[in-house]
């Protein structure tokens, strides 16, 4: 029984667990504050699917670049988890993600489908390219349409929500490349990050985060004390992103980008289900 639970954890390892948890959070609190409802347990799921597709497909493709850059952290290379295993658990995901997906609604779902695809194409080679942050960027910033397309009635989100989305999900991928700069560097991988190095970068994602938590905080306007307080909070946490960047702490500022994250999503909550 430890064994299986051993082997379980290591291959959900390889899906890169942190993001496919928060991203899958953040949507069912987003989704039951618009007003979804039940069908936001749809939402969850295909979401929840479509990251572990998306993690398992990266650690997948990235196996051999992971043996070069000796990253014993990563299952695959350390053995833990047989890299056909990985293959088989991104097939089984995608196969779940795609009735998941399309059980919010055709064009819900269809955008959902969507995102994951831009995701794939990061995996496929975009990552090594100065057009790495785009895939993150409009992936994420449909999450608010996947959202209220999929109630009743369907509609389109707000402007500032799709744009504060986008810019939160451009702030994560400069602090999740953080800890990979230098060793991927020197295989010749070419990403925006890794042009802009680790100062650029790090500067880079609090000025993302701290854009998306003000258009969240101004869009349905009239701002009240607590969204003020938890926007302040938000951003001493973006400071914490940079001392750490700047620091050599890459890990624990890519963890803070996530807890920003979830300070970007209070405030939204507390706007009153603006999607709805």
């Amino acid at each position: 029984m430890r064994r299986t639970a051993v082997s379980a954890w290591n291959l959900l390892r390889c899906a890169h667990p942190e993001p496919v948890f928060a991203i899958t959070a953040a949507v069912g609190v987003l989704a039951l504050s618009a007003g979804r409802g039940w069908s936001t347990v749809s939402a969850v799921t295909a979401v929840f699917a479509g990251q572990l597709f998306v993690g398992w497909t990266n650690d997948y493709l990235d196996r051999d670049l992971d043996r070069r850059s000796a990253r014993p952290d990563k299952p695959i290379v350390a053995g833990l988890v047989p890299a056909d295993r990985v293959w088989v658990g991104a097939i089984v995901a995608l196969a779940a993600c795609v009735p998941l997906s399309l059980a919010n609604g055709l064009a819900a779902g269809l955008v959902h489908l969507a995102g994951v695809g831009l995701a794939t194409l990061y995996n496929l080679g975009l990552k090594s390219t100065p057009a790495s942050v785009l895939p993150y960027v409009l992936a994420f910033g449909m999450l608010p349409a996947f959202i209220t397309l999929g109630q009743h009635p369907a509609h389109l989100p707000p402007a500032w929500a799709t744009a504060g989305a986008a810019l939160l999900a451009g702030g994560a991928h400069f602090t999740q490349v953080l800890p990979d700069i230098d060793a991927e560097r020197g295989l010749g991988i070419r990403g925006l990050p890794h042009l802009l190095g680790v100062g650029g970068s790090t500067v880079a994602a609090a000025l993302l985060i701290a854009g998306s938590a003000l258009l969240v905080l101004l869009g349905p306007g009239h701002p009240g004390e607590l969204q003020l307080a938890v926007l302040g909070l938000t951003l001493v946490v973006v400071g914490g992103i940079i001392g750490a960047g700047l620091s050599g702490r890459h890990r624990l500022s890519f963890r803070l980008t996530l807890l920003a994250a979830g300070g970007v999503a209070l405030i939204f909550v507390l706007s009153g289900g603006a999607l709805a």
